[in-house]
Order: structure tokens, then C-alpha cells, then sequence
């Protein structure tokens, strides 16, 4: 599937990188897959690079359904939990997490008095006028306020302090061959 030419058999819903216009790559449209990360897959369409839900890539069955892991371990908190939804949305050009890449500045849970958790994450982009940036805040968003015991969502854009390499992860700046 990765590196490998792909004629879609069903209409596709997608995002333009990286301007982040909505599109729909109609059925029998060429795409070749560049990068398949957490819950996205970016492909280069006829009309350029695009970024497609893992879930509309397995809806017009070009990957099959993740198969979820059921091995027994310790349970996670909720800020845990978070970071771990935060570390599986991938940049649409940089095969490297989001918070490998040093975008997300804090995550804060705020605990609410019916029991429920309030989560107010602070990030920024790569680039302020990056197209990317509300799809980006919308997987976040979704993929947190489907965590148990979550109530609210707020994810805020910050630009202080600018983002910059040296924020990236040694891990993310080792796969990018910068070490």
C-alpha cells in the first residue's frame, strides 16, 4: 500500500495540503500513498498532495481497519491518555508525530465538580499561516473528547514562543537524519 500506486474505487473526502482546502477526489482517481501515521495518510493525487482520514482510507478500502492491541497493561491516566491521542497525529509533510515535533506546549486537565475533566491543550504550528492548522486542532479535539471521562475540549493556538527545530525530540530530529 505505501509507496505503491492506488485506483480509488469510491468517492474520497481529503484535505489539500497545505492549504487545507476540503476536497472529494472522485472514484477512480490515482493516488500514490506517501505516508500512512496514526490516523492519517497522506498521498500525492493528481491535484497534489493530500491528507486522508484513516477511517475514509478504510471506507473506500484502501488500508484495512487497525487492528487495536489487547495485551494487559497498567491503566493510564487521563493526562497519559491525552498525550498519547496527541502523539498519534502526524504532520501531513514530516513523517513525525506532533509531539515529537515539539507543537504541543502543555496539556492542563482541569477536573470539573460533576467528576468530569475539562482539557485545555496548548500548541502552535510549524508555521503561523499553515492551511494544516485547523484539521490538525480538529483531529485533537475529537480524538481527546473521545476519552473517557472527558467533558470539554479547548485547544488554543499560541505563537509564543515561535516554534523552531531545537523543539523537536531527538527522536524526531534523528528519524529526520538531522543527527
Amino acid at each position: 500500500m505505501l509507496n505503491e500506486e492506488i485506483v480509488t474505487e469510491a468517492e474520497l473526502a481529503a484535505v489539500q495540503i497545505p492549504v487545507g482546502n476540503a476536497v472529494v477526489l472522485p472514484a477512480g482517481s490515482r493516488i500514490y500513498v506517501t505516508q500512512m501515521l496514526g490516523n492519517s495518510i497522506t498521498a500525492a493525487t493528481d491535484i497534489g498532495m493530500v491528507r486522508i482520514t484513516r477511517a475514509e482510507a478504510e471506507r473506500a478500502g484502501i488500508c484495512k481497519p487497525q487492528q487495536v492491541s489487547q495485551t494487559e497493561q497498567k491503566p493510564l491516566t487521563l493526562e497519559q491518555r491525552v498525550w498519547n491521542v496527541l502523539s498519534s497525529i502526524y504532520d501531513p509533510e514530516i513523517p513525525v508525530d506532533i509531539v515529537n515535533l515539539g507543537l504541543v506546549y502543555s496539556v492542563e486537565i482541569i477536573e470539573q465538580k460533576d467528576g468530569s475533566n475539562c482539557v485545555n491543550v496548548r500548541m502552535t504550528l510549524t508555521a503561523p499561516g499553515c492551511g494544516m492548522g485547523p484539521h490538525l486542532m480538529a483531529e485533537a479535539e475529537a480524538g481527546i473528547a473521545a476519552l473517557e471521562g472527558v467533558s470539554a475540549v479547548n485547544i488554543e493556538f499560541v505563537w509564543d514562543p515561535p516554534w523552531n527545530q531545537d523543539m523537536m525530540t531527538e527522536e524526531a530530529r534523528m528519524q529526520l537524519g538531522m543527527l
